[in-house]
């Protein structure tokens, strides 16, 4: 869901991404991201902005229904590029559902909710706030497998031409794959345009069911993914005061 800019471009990074030296497993990682809310920090903003993430490993049965589905709908008539949940019609809503419903085995969902009014003034700068929700969303994915049997965890975002933030982005997530994946393993960020990578418009899909429930209290998408959600964490859950 992408109520905010379009996501995140950044080079490629990595440990170094290049080929490694020793013997490593075969497992690879892949977590999809995706962002929900805007930046406008007042009462003309969204109350929320969400950051979920998809990950899973290989083979990503998903695809070829997804693939099948597009082009149904264009043999049906529709002009259908890609999905996007806040803007395809309920119908397709529907069926894209059932096939993430159809194929949630292996998956696993995170989400990092943040009440935007309870952020003060010197935390809403892209600069600092990207830092902050990055690295607790990656931390509460990482921690949830054995990283050490991985050879390498692969990082997918959408694109976003704002260098300031693409800065910052790349900061967060450099320092905390660093921080927590075993010397052994190796980690990519890779930067696509949602429209050519089915699993950035699965997660896009998830974040708006997360961004309903949170929002508008609408949990009927949400309940069709929920035996996979592994974390929902309100990142200002303690805090007291309104800044607006």
């Amino acid at each position: 869901m992408r109520q905010s800019s379009q996501f995140w471009s950044l080079p490629t990074i990595g440990r170094e991404a290049g080929i490694g030296g020793g013997e490593m497993n075969g497992r690879f990682l892949y977590v999809f991201l995706d962002e929900a809310g805007n930046f406008d920090f007042s009462p003309g903003g969204t109350k929320y902005f969400i950051l979920s993430s998809v990950s899973k490993e290989r083979p990503f049965r998903a695809y070829q229904e997804m693939t099948e589905l597009k082009y149904t709908l264009v043999e049906g008539g529709r002009d259908i590029e890609y999905f996007h949940a806040s803007e395809d019609a309920q119908s397709v809503r529907n069926e894209v559902f059932a096939i993430i419903q159809r194929n949630l085995g292996g998956v696993r969902v995170d989400s990092l909710v943040v009440e935007k009014r309870k952020i003060g003034p010197a935390m809403r700068p892209e600069e600092q706030f990207y830092p902050r929700i990055i690295g607790y969303l990656l931390q509460y994915v990482l921690n949830g497998y054995p990283l050490d049997q991985y050879r390498e965890v692969i990082v997918f975002t959408d694109q976003i031409p704002v260098k300031k933030k693409r800065r910052a982005i790349e900061k967060a997530a450099k320092l905390t794959l660093a921080k927590m994946l075993p010397k052994t393993a190796r980690y990519r960020l890779l930067h696509h345009d949602s429209k050519s990578n089915m699993d950035l418009q699965i997660v896009d899909y998830c974040n708006w069911a997360i961004y309903r429930k949170w929002d508008m209290q609408d949990e009927r998408s949400y309940q069709l993914i929920r035996p996979v959600i592994a974390s929902e964490f309100d990142f200002c859950r303690t805090g007291t005061t309104l800044y607006y």
